[in-house]
C-alpha cells in the first residue's frame, strides 16, 4: 500500500512538472513573435525536451520534442521563412536534440528497471537471511539497523540473529570481511550455522561458539573456494546469552568491538577477559572460549554493532563517536535510541556510508510493580 501511495504521488508531481516545459515552449513562442525578425529565439525551444528528460520518462520527453518541434515550424510558417537553410538548420537542431534526450531518457529509464529489479531481490535475500528482530524476547525490548553500503543492495556482510532458549534470549552480531553482495555467502553461512546450534537449548554458550566457528570453516570454504587460504575468510562476531531471571549477560568476543552498557547517563564497554580470533580462523583446537559474565539490570540497555558504526568517517576524517552519542540518549525506548543514532551516523558521514553497519539494542526494562523479572 505504501509502494502503491508513493506511485501516485510520484505521477501527481510529473504530471505538475510538466506544465514547465510546456510554459516555456509558450513562453518563447509568444516572445519570439513580438520581437524583430531579427532576433530568433526559436532555438531555445530545445530547452523543453531537455528539462523534460530531467524528470519524466521517454515518452512524455518525446510528445514534449514533438511540441517544441511543432512550436517552431509554425513559427516558420508565421515568419515564411521555412525556405532558408538557416531556419532549416534551427528545425534540425531541435530535432536533433530532443532525439537525443529521448534516447537518453530511455537507457536511464531501462537501466532504474535494472537496478529496481536488483533492490528487489536483495529486499527478498535480507528477510531471508536477515529476520527481522523481535520486539520482544522474554522480558527483553529489542530494536535493530541495518544498513548496506553498496548503494545497489539491501543486505551485505554485516548479519545479526536473535533465539530464545528455555530461559534466555540468545543474540549474535557479526561481520563478514569485505561488504556488499559479496559477503552475503559468508553470512548465510555463519546465521544457519546459529540457528541450527540455537535448538540446543542447553549448549553452554563456549559449545555453541566452538559449532559456530566449525560450521563457518566449512561452509565458507565451500562456499569461497578459498580452504586453501582460510585467512582471507573470517567472520568478526559478538555472541551474548541474556538470560531471564538473573540480572546479568555473558559475553564472548570473536575479534569483535565490545558491547556498550548504557547504565543511566554512562557508558562502559564489556570488555570480556578473553577475546577470542575471528571465527573461520580454525581456531577450535587451540582455544576453548569462556564467556564473561556482566551485570545487565534492569533499566539498563545493552548496544551491540558493527565496526562500519565506529570506523564512520566525516569529511575530515574524524570516526564517529558512538559512545559520547549513546550517553546522550539516556532514558530513551529502544526504538528512538535506535532511530536517533542512525540519524546521528547519517549526519556525521553526510548521507553516504563506506561500510556495512548494524546496531542492536537490548533493554531489561525496569519490573513494574506486584512484577518479576520475568516480565
Amino acid at each position: 500500500m505504501r509502494r502503491l501511495t508513493d506511485l501516485r504521488r510520484g505521477l501527481h508531481l510529473v504530471h505538475v512538472l510538466v506544465a514547465v516545459p510546456l510554459a516555456l515552449i509558450l513562453i518563447i513562442s509568444v516572445v519570439d513573435y513580438l520581437t524583430p525578425s531579427t532576433v530568433h529565439l526559436r532555438p531555445l525551444l530545445v530547452v523543453a525536451p531537455a528539462l523534460t528528460a530531467s524528470f519524466a520518462g521517454p515518452r512524455a520527453t518525446a510528445l514534449i520534442g514533438a511540441l517544441a518541434l511543432v512550436a517552431g515550424t509554425l513559427e516558420g510558417v508565421e515568419e515564411h521563412s521555412l525556405t532558408k537553410p538557416d531556419q532549416w538548420m534551427e528545425m534540425l537542431a531541435i530535432f536533433a536534440v530532443s532525439a537525443f534526450v529521448v534516447l537518453f531518457r530511455a537507457v536511464q529509464e531501462r537501466h532504474e528497471k535494472v537496478l529496481h529489479r536488483v533492490r528487489s531481490v536483495s529486499e527478498i535475500t535480507q528477510r531471508v537471511l536477515l529476520r527481522p528482530l523481535p520486539r520482544r524476547s522474554g522480558p527483553l525490548r529489542i530494536a535493530s539497523m541495518y544498513l548496506a553500503a553498496a548503494e545497489e543492495a539491501r543486505i551485505g556482510g554485516d548479519l545479526y540473529a536473535a533465539a530464545r532458549t528455555g530461559d534466555g534470549t540468545r543474540l549474535l552480531i557479526g561481520d563478514v570481511r569485505g561488504k556488499g553482495l559479496d559477503s552475503v555467502g559468508e553470512a548465510s553461512a555463519l546465521l544457519c550455522a546459529f540457528r541450527e546450534a540455537s535448538h540446543h537449548q542447553h549448549l553452554p554458550l563456549s559449545a555453541l561458539v566452538r559449532r559456530l566457528e566449525s560450521s563457518v570453516c566449512r561452509d565458507v570454504a565451500e562456499l569461497t573456494g578459498t580452504a586453501s587460504n582460510p585467512s582471507e575468510c573470517f567472520v568478526t562476531a559478538s555472541i551474548l546469552d541474556v538470560p531471564d531471571a538473573e540480572p546479568k549477560v555473558d559475553v564472548v568476543l570473536c575479534g569483535h568491538p565490545p558491547p556498550l552498557l548504557l547504565r543511566g547517563n554512562r557508558v562502559l564497554a564489556l570488555e570480556p577477559d578473553e577475546v577470542v580470533p575471528p571465527l573461520g580462523l580454525d581456531f577450535v583446537k587451540s582455544a576453548r572460549p569462556q564467556p564473561t559474565t556482566f551485570p545487565f539490570e534492569p533499566g539498563d540497555v545493552l548496544l551491540l554493532y558493527t565496526d562500519g558504526v565506529v570506523e564512520a568517517r566525516d569529511r575530515t576524517g574524524a570516526f564517529f563517536d558512538l559512545t559520547a552519542c549513546l550517553a546522550k540518549r539516556a532514558g530513551e525506548d529502544v526504538d528512538t535510541l535506535i532511530e536517533r543514532l542512525r540519524g546521528n551516523l547519517f549526519d556525521h558521514v553526510g548521507g553516504r556510508l563506506g561500510d556495512d553497519t548494524a546496531m542492536i539494542a537490548i533493554e531489561r526494562p525496569p519490573a513494574g510493580p506486584g512484577e518479576d523479572e520475568r516480565g
